[in-house]
């Protein structure tokens, strides 16, 4: 079985590279976006098994690149998991609505994350 490959979004060169080495470890080919924008245009060159980004970023933040992923071919069902410092209930509906699958809220620790991403996608 090919690799499963994940797109990490963050504006934060501190946690994309931090996912990167998680999941990387773990065997996971990871992918990286310093923003919304170059998130997006990553995800629609390459299929990407989940996405996990950033709610805050400058260009275009997670929440508005959520929802034109959702839009893109071959990103409906595709997982995205948020990942953010803002653990407000409203912007946590407003990740769901967008169509995030979950929320991880920073700092977060390795094992959350693995746990999840293997929860998720296996």
């Amino acid at each position: 079985m090919a690799e499963k490959k994940v797109l990490a979004v963050d504006d934060s060169a501190t946690i994309r590279t931090s996912i990167s080495f998680v999941l990387k470890q773990a065997g996971y080919e990871v992918v990286e976006a310093i923003d919304g924008v170059d998130g997006l245009d990553k995800a629609k060159a390459d299929k990407f098994n989940l996405v996990i980004t950033d709610i805050n970023m400058p260009n275009m933040d997670g929440i508005e690149m959520i929802k034109q992923l959702r839009g893109t071919e071959g990103y409906k069902f595709i997982p995205i998991i948020a990942l953010t410092t803002e653990n407000q209930d409203t912007k946590m509906q407003e990740g769901k609505a967008a169509g995030a699958t979950g929320w991880i809220v920073k700092p977060f620790t390795s094992e959350k994350l693995l746990a999840i991403v293997k929860k998720i996608i296996g």
